[in-house]
């Protein structure tokens, strides 16, 4: 970890605690800062206040005192990627000019290590895991990090220089950021989600693309040849262009070219061999190799990864096959595009099990995507919503019940031999489970309950 005196004697304000607002707070303590941190869970429910309160860091729960700026004289505030910029808190900074940044960015600042970042609306998860698995194959000392369950600056400041950390990196973790670089930034696609956090798709967009913002000429952008909204985000960027094209044949890029996957005109393996399934994952893929092979990785590395991995858990994941009929988990689909790319990834008939926390978007996009969709099962708060979809596009059985564990039973009962079943919710967990994880955790316990 880089020693920095930066934060040495400054007054710093923790917003939120879970996962990386704990992180920070100790490092943050750990630089010399003098922390505050500030929380809505009660204190005597709060395991992390109570653990950061012994290390001598004052906390304050259960409201959000605004007098805090002026009494401790905050000069930055760290805040939990999930706290919208409407909260009081984070208004009072903004008013008052004060910097306001997600813990990405103390990682970049005290990381030895190399970064390479990983977002976008779908794929992060996929993808982020390719390229570790594609390094650690190569012999090359990766690291884990970010959005995909473990916190960057926790893992920056273990981290050592010939490491690399490979980071999934959300909008709502880039829009913290202000000098965050990472030494390869990948940004793989962008469709409309989390308008209810960012407000329009522009501003959701340009969240994404703050990943490029600040690469330099020894750095590299991998840019998604086929989506014109990446393109656009990579425009001003100063790194090094390095494209990837799941339907155009590039010289000068990542692609598929007479059934082989090649990089830089390069045949590495035939995509016969690939065991992940779906188009979608072909893209994750295709990003996998631009930064796997940008850090030097060999070929055999690469085939080795991609005939062997079969997928991420809660992303199209297979877990099990009863009388003819598979189940696969794929809860990590939160938005109207994850659930179109796995519906495609499929040729038999699906039944489909999908709803979730409402956020205002109506379900028609989905259309196209619902020809090979036999049954529908619906649960949580847009149920109606994806019902009314399922009419328009003549589905025959519709069933809404409460919940994941029952819509498994309904899906049971319904199926044939050849179907699929297929938990792809389309929607955001949070009106029922507290994270997706747990709502595919109820999925796969359902599942081995029917033996």
């Amino acid at each position: 970890m880089k020693q920095i005196k930066q934060y040495v004697n400054k007054q710093v304000l923790v917003l939120g605690l879970a996962k990386s607002g704990l992180a920070a707070a100790k490092l943050l303590h750990a630089l010399g800062a003098v922390v505050t941190v500030n929380d809505m869970k009660p204190f005597e429910e709060n395991e992390a206040a109570q653990e950061l309160e012994k290390l001598g860091i004052t906390v304050i729960c259960g409201n959000h005192p605004l007098s805090l700026f002026e009494e401790r004289g905050i000069e930055l505030v760290v805040k939990n990627p999930g706290i919208p910029y409407s909260n009081s808190m984070i208004e009072k900074a903004q008013h008052l000019n004060i910097p306001i940044v997600t813990e990405v960015e103390l990682a970049y600042q005290i990381s030895e290590a190399d970064i390479i970042g990983i977002t976008g609306s779908n794929g992060k998860t996929t993808t982020t895991t390719l390229i570790y698995e594609m390094l650690k194959a190569d012999s090359q000392h990766a690291l884990i990090a970010g959005n995909i369950g473990t916190v960057a600056c926790e893992v920056a400041a273990k981290a050592e220089q010939g490491q690399v950390i490979v980071t999934e990196l959300s909008s709502f973790q880039l829009m913290g950021t202000l000098e965050f670089k990472p030494d390869i930034a990948i940004v793989l696609n962008i469709f409309d989600a989390h308008l209810d956090y960012h407000g329009t798709r522009e501003e959701y967009a340009s969240a994404k693309g703050k990943i490029y913002e600040n690469l330099t000429e020894d750095d590299i952008a991998v840019i998604n040849w086929d989506d014109k909204t990446v393109n656009l985000l990579a425009e001003k960027t100063k790194g090094k262009k390095l494209y990837f094209s799941v339907s155009s044949e590039l010289e000068n890029g990542v692609c598929i070219k007479d059934g082989w996957l090649t990089y830089l005109g390069e045949p590495i393996m035939n995509i016969k061999e690939i065991v992940l399934p779906g188009k979608h994952n072909l893209e994750n893929i295709l990003a996998a190799v631009a930064a796997a092979k940008s850090r030097g990785a060999g070929n055999e590395a690469i085939r080795k990864v991609l005939t062997s991995f079969s997928g991420v858990r809660h992303r199209l994941q297979f877990v099990d096959q009863m009388n003819g009929v598979k189940y696969y988990n794929d809860s990590k689909a939160t938005n109207i595009l994850a659930t179109s790319k796995a519906l495609e990834a499929f040729q038999n008939p699906v039944i489909l099990l999908a709803g979730g926390l409402d956020r205002g978007n109506e379900f028609d996009e989905l259309l196209p995507s619902l020809k090979n969709v036999r049954a529908l099962i619906t649960f949580g708060q847009t149920a109606p919503k994806l019902e009314a979809v399922a009419v328009k596009a003549g589905i025959e059985i519709i069933q809404r019940v409460d919940n994941v564990e029952k819509a498994v039973s309904a899906a049971n009962e319904v199926s044939k031999e050849g179907n699929v079943v297929l938990l792809s919710p389309a929607c955001a967990s949070w009106d029922q489970y507290k994270t997706f994880e747990q709502r595919g955790d109820m999925f796969i316990d359902a599942v081995h309950m029917l033996k």
